[in-house]
């Protein structure tokens, strides 16, 4: 039987997740429960339909799509019972106001090859290519080692963006394809990283020095959110600065996804907090004066 992905979006042209113009995969599903996440349509691994109410004509084209029953109107509008959805998307099919999005639809390997080589000319002009990304793409584990080889036999560059929280052995089998990990370092104090996204981060410090010691070229993204883990910026610099990495981003938060926990019903764990290109300054100089290639991300692109 052929290996499938769940795959939530796909973006064309990116230039924020890695070198030159880049298509980016954004697998479905993610180990951390991170509170200021901004993909929380990755979160999950089953496929879901967001609902995007101001969108919303209430016609109820979407009642008489829903095979299984999970959609009615309350006040003009529909409601899910997402315990009834299985997905299926076509209510998204037949909404005449592109209110209902689905995310997670099942690719095979042949067809996402398909779609992202459709823009090899630009990767090769740009210095570009393939940005694996989630959610945590190696939660899907065969699918994106199978992606990444596939693209790597195609002459094209390929990123693996990771919090680095799955088994060291899909490290292994995945870097022969990768030319740079996205490794993401959160926090270095294991309570903080676990009241930030809920888990422990031991095996995620490991995996990172274990890319270190085999070769891979490796690239940290430090999300500094203030009050949650903006204290950690020594203690990161600290742990990375005898490590062989290519540089450290330090990417400032925003609240950007807001819309998209009420449209997916998910309570929203999103910071009340608002972060400036000069506010990432401050992080970024500490990490300087330790030695390492720090670059605020809010600036650099």
């Amino acid at each position: 039987m052929a290996v499938k992905a769940v795959i939530a979006g796909i973006k064309r042209s990116a230039v924020h997740d890695g070198a030159g113009l880049r298509t980016t995969v954004f697998f479905k599903g993610c180990p951390l429960k991170c509170i200021w996440c901004h993909n929380p349509e990755g979160i999950g691994f089953k496929p879901e339909i967001g609902f995007y109410k101001e969108k919303c004509m209430g016609c109820g084209s979407c009642v008489a799509a829903c095979k299984k029953g999970a959609i009615h109107m309350e006040n003009g509008l529909p409601v899910t019972d997402r315990s009834l959805c299985d997905g299926c998307m076509d209510c998204t099919t037949y909404c005449p106001g592109d209110a209902r999005e689905g995310y997670g639809r099942s690719w095979s390997l042949e067809a996402l090859l398909e779609k992202v080589l459709q823009d090899r000319f630009f990767y090769q002009n740009s210095g570009g290519g393939v940005t694996i990304s989630g959610g945590e793409c190696l939660a899907q584990p065969e699918f994106a080692i199978a992606f990444a080889k596939a693209l790597f036999e195609e002459g094209i560059s390929v990123d693996v963006d990771t919090c680095g929280d799955v088994r060291q052995e899909i490290f292994t089998r995945i870097a022969p394809y990768t030319d740079t990990f996205l490794f993401d370092v959160k926090a270095i104090d294991p309570q903080v990283h676990k009241r930030c996204t809920a888990r422990d981060n031991a095996r995620i410090l490991e995996n990172l020095k274990y890319l270190c010691r085999i070769g891979a070229k490796v690239e940290i993204r430090y999300p500094f959110v203030p009050g949650w883990n903006d204290g950690e910026c020594e203690a990161i610099g600290e742990f990375l600065k005898d490590l062989p990495i290519t540089k450290i981003k330090v990417l400032g938060y925003h609240n950007f996804a807001d819309g998209k926990y009420d449209a997916l019903d998910l309570p929203n764990t999103l910071p009340d907090v608002k972060v400036l290109a000069e506010d990432v300054d401050v992080p970024v100089a500490k990490l300087k004066a330790l030695g390492l290639n720090a670059v605020n991300g809010m600036r650099e692109d």
